[in-house]
């Protein structure tokens, strides 16, 4: 019963964040919605970014501690780049540090590339190399959840790490 409502409040929450994204990314080629953007993001970024990244880090330890869903190695890859955030952003508002963005960028970047993958894979992708041969146990293509026909795993991964580039990204920009 508790796994059903988690499913459904991390899809719902993960389709609003997709929509939110796409939205936001095309108000942005708009002047005056920008400055609101940007104003609004680049306060509040590092923030909505820590937030997101306590999130995935509890969705991910419930998944996989207290539920019993194995990871595969894509998504300890992804861990390995996702779980520092919360770290690395919390101290940094803590002490008001805004430099501290490059560097959660580009873990980041490196998170975004795999979980790109992880999902190729999971939709039926011809894998580069074989992730079940040297995995943990777990299937990279298995799917534990499948809420709304489309979202899994690892769309909600890649759904957060967007949205903390994005965060993090007008942060960046307004901070100039």
């Amino acid at each position: 019963m508790l796994l059903e409502y988690v499913n459904k409040i991390s899809a719902i929450l993960t389709l609003l964040s997709q929509v939110f994204l796409a939205g936001a990314v095309i108000l942005l080629f708009f002047p005056k919605t920008r400055n609101y953007i940007l104003i609004f993001f680049g306060r509040h970024g590092m923030l909505l970014a820590f937030l997101v990244a306590v999130a995935s880090l509890v969705l991910s330890l419930f998944y996989s501690d207290y539920i019993g869903y194995e990871p595969c190695k894509l998504c300890w890859y992804q861990r390995i780049f996702i779980y520092p955030q919360v770290i690395i952003l919390g101290m940094a508002l803590y002490r008001k540090d805004y430099k501290i963005i490059n560097y959660a960028l580009a873990l980041l970047f490196v998170g975004t590339v795999i979980s790109l993958y992880h999902n190729y894979l999971s939709l039926g992708g011809s894998p580069f190399f074989n992730c079940d041969a040297f995995s943990l146990g777990a299937s990279c293509t298995k799917l534990y959840v499948f809420e709304l026909n489309y979202i899994t795993i690892p769309i909600m991964s890649l759904t957060s790490f967007l949205l903390m580039f994005f965060f993090l990204k007008v942060q960046k920009l307004y901070n100039k």
